[in-house]
């Protein structure tokens, strides 16, 4: 996608340096990147048309604000053609935070944050098993999370 837009060195330059400050002022990155900082906003402002800058993100130490469950749930589904409709009730559960379409043992596998283990029984019981098309979970606690981290894009 990248190289029909005509990136260049600067623009993956602009996203490797936003990807792990991107609360820094287009003037600030235009000074270490030695371009004006008008520069940097025309650049990401195309990026930002095409799709590939969706907003800036503040990361949120979650165990601070008491979020101390963290589990991934494989979710197998009555048949594979029931996703849509099922993907669309899983978005209406706020703890869920990510789910993809998977191959594998899983149709689905969602992340699932919650405060405590009372509200995944809940999120797993009292909402997730009533979505029809689900024929059956498997829950995975996260004990720890060793590292996070963005994907090295290279020009």
């Amino acid at each position: 996608m990248a190289t029909s837009l005509n990136f260049d060195q600067l623009d993956y330059d602009i996203l490797h340096e936003m990807l792990h400050t991107s609360d820094i002022s287009y003037a600030e990155l235009g000074k270490k990147l030695f371009v004006s900082g008008g520069t940097i906003h025309v650049r990401i402002k195309k990026m930002e048309e095409a799709g590939i800058v969706k907003g800036k993100k503040l990361h949120v130490d979650l165990k601070g604000l008491g979020y101390d469950v963290i589990a991934f749930i494989g979710i197998f589904l009555e048949k594979s053609s029931l996703y849509d409709s099922v993907a669309k009730e899983l978005k209406k559960i706020p703890e869920i935070v990510r789910l993809n379409y998977t191959t594998g043992n899983y149709s689905m596998f969602a992340e699932v944050v919650c405060k405590n283990i009372q509200e995944l029984k809940k999120v797993l019981h009292d909402e997730l098993q009533k979505i029809k098309g689900i024929e059956r979970t498997e829950t995975f606690i996260s004990l720890d999370e060793s590292f996070v981290r963005h994907v090295a894009i290279s020009f």
